[in-house]
Formats: structure tokens, sequence, C-alpha cells
């Protein structure tokens, strides 16, 4: 995709020479306005990498266009002046532009500066995209690729409070795998490793986009929903339980393995402690554990 950008400058004749050379000797597009007004219609209607504005421009000026630009839209700007004793470097700068250019513009000279803001944006995406990799590496189980429980108590606060705020219900699910460790100690850790892929997958399939599924640690898996009681909650549960007993669950030399989980079930009670709702919530997962295991509890404040 080319790279677009928009000469802003009410000198027509000049707007068609920065067009021509620079479609010329770069791959990209270029649009021209010879208002701010016009720049800041076509900003709207598409997407622009790099404004370049002249500061002198009937009703609003290229300083007032940048400020807007660097407001509102993602685009990077180059300022021209032809009056350097009338705008220095540093005013531009604080306006947010991002290089300044002199006139008579010396294309070269246009063209390098041109290429040096596109390469510092790409060098911002990287940026923006490692440290968004790093973020998702502090709140995701490196095994299942759900949340971990850093986050969970992250965003059961964030989820709670917000279900104080516009008083709706939030619920909670807590399960845990039956028998893992017989599991573990029959057929190895890897292949335990893989049951617990499994069954967060399976998790995340029986709940909505809007819902959250962490591995809470070691087998034990949780769910906050929100917007719902722990009522509508058991229908969530009961739908994780159909998907887990839908996966196919097998050890490496082929032998089928049945595989269930106990869940225990708790709505949110106004101004309690996270950590009552929490423990509840587990209280929940072991009263189905006593039951017999394979048993989804519910347990209320």
């Amino acid at each position: 995709m080319k790279t677009h950008i928009l000469v802003v400058d009410d000198d027509t004749q000049l707007c068609n020479s920065i067009q021509d050379f620079l479609e010329m000797s770069d791959d990209c597009k270029v649009s021209l306005a010879f208002s701010a007004e016009e720049a800041i219609r076509k900003l709207k209607a598409s997407d622009v990498q790099v404004v370049i504005t002249d500061i002198i421009l009937p009703v609003m000026n290229g300083l007032e266009l940048t400020e807007q630009i660097k407001k509102n839209y993602e685009a990077d700007v180059i300022v021209m002046t032809g009056y350097s004793h009338d705008y220095f470097y540093e005013q531009v700068i604080y306006k947010g532009a991002s290089d300044f250019v002199f006139k008579p513009i010396r294309m070269e000279e246009l063209l390098v500066r041109l290429k040096k803001v596109l390469r510092d944006q790409e060098l911002a995406k990287e940026s923006s995209r490692m440290l968004k990799q790093l973020e998702a590496m502090t709140i995701t189980d490196d095994l299942t690729k759900l949340y971990n429980s850093r986050h969970f108590y992250h965003q059961l606060k964030t989820e709670t409070e917000r279900a104080v705020r516009y008083k709706r219900p939030i619920s909670l699910l807590f399960m845990d795998i039956d028998s893992f460790k017989h599991y573990n100690d029959t057929y190895g850790h890897p292949e335990g490793n893989n049951i617990l892929v499994k069954v967060g997958n399976a998790v995340r399939s029986g709940v909505r986009k809007t819902d959250s599924v962490f591995r809470y640690g070691g087998d034990e898996f949780t769910v906050i929903l929100p917007e719902t009681d722990a009522k509508k909650s058991e229908h969530a549960a009961r739908r994780i339980v159909k998907a887990i007993a839908s996966a196919a669950f097998s050890s490496s030399t082929g032998k089928k393995i049945a595989v269930t989980v106990s869940i225990g079930i708790t709505e949110y009670s106004p101004d309690e402690e996270l950590s009552s709702f929490i423990r509840r919530a587990d209280r929940a997962m072991f009263s189905s554990k006593k039951k017999g295991r394979n048993r989804i509890t519910s347990l209320y404040a």
C-alpha cells in the first residue's frame, strides 16, 4: 500500500510541483489541499501518513492546522515557511510538527526529510508492537495462552468496580481438572501439559467473548463473567462441561483419556472484599470435589 502524503498550500503551482516530484521520486500517493479547512476534510475522508503544510494559509494557519492534526489524527507534519525570521524551529516543533523546511523549497531536501519522518514512523510502530508483545507476555500463561493469575487480580478488580458503579451483576467460576495428578503420574508431564492446553481451549470455547478466561495456577482455571448472575453462570458452566466432554483427549500411545472438571460458581456481593469473593468461588469448587467430582456447585454470599 502506497504512503499517502497530503500537501497543503494556497500556492497551486508549488503544490503541483511537489506532487509531481514526490510521486516520481518515491512510491507514494500525493493529495493536495489549498487551505487548512480543505486539509481537515481530506484527513477525515482518508488515511494520511504525512501532511506537508505551509504556515501562511487563509483563515486557519499551518501551526493551528498542525495542532489539530496532532490532536485528532495519526499523521506526522512537515511545516514549510518562507518567513524564517517570524517562525523558529522550536516553536514549530512545540506545536507538534515532526520537521521544518524553508522556502524556496529544495525538492531533494524535502524528499530526504520526508523519508526521515516515514522511517521514524516505522521505528515508532515497531517499538509499539514490541511493547504490546512484552505486555502480552506479562499477562499471558506461556502454556495455555490464556490470561495468567497476575492479570486475573487486576481484571477482577476492574470488572467488580464497573459492576458496582453500574449496579450490574458479576460472577466468578473456579474449576479444577479432576484427578490431574493421576494423569501426570500415569502419562508424564508432557501429556499433562497437553491436557491443560485442551481444557483451556474448551473453557474458552464455552464462554462469551465478553468473559475472561484465566489459568489460575497448576490445573486450576477461572472465568470472570460480567453482566451475569450466579444462576445464568450455571449455563456457562454447563457449556464448559459439554465442551470438555466433546474434546478428544488421548495419550501419545492413542489411548483415550476421560477428562472432567469440578466447577464452583459464586456471584459478587457489593462492597465485599475481593479475597472473600475469590475464596467463596474456591470453596464452591471444593464442594464439587467432595460431592464426587465432575460437578457444578453454586455458593452464595
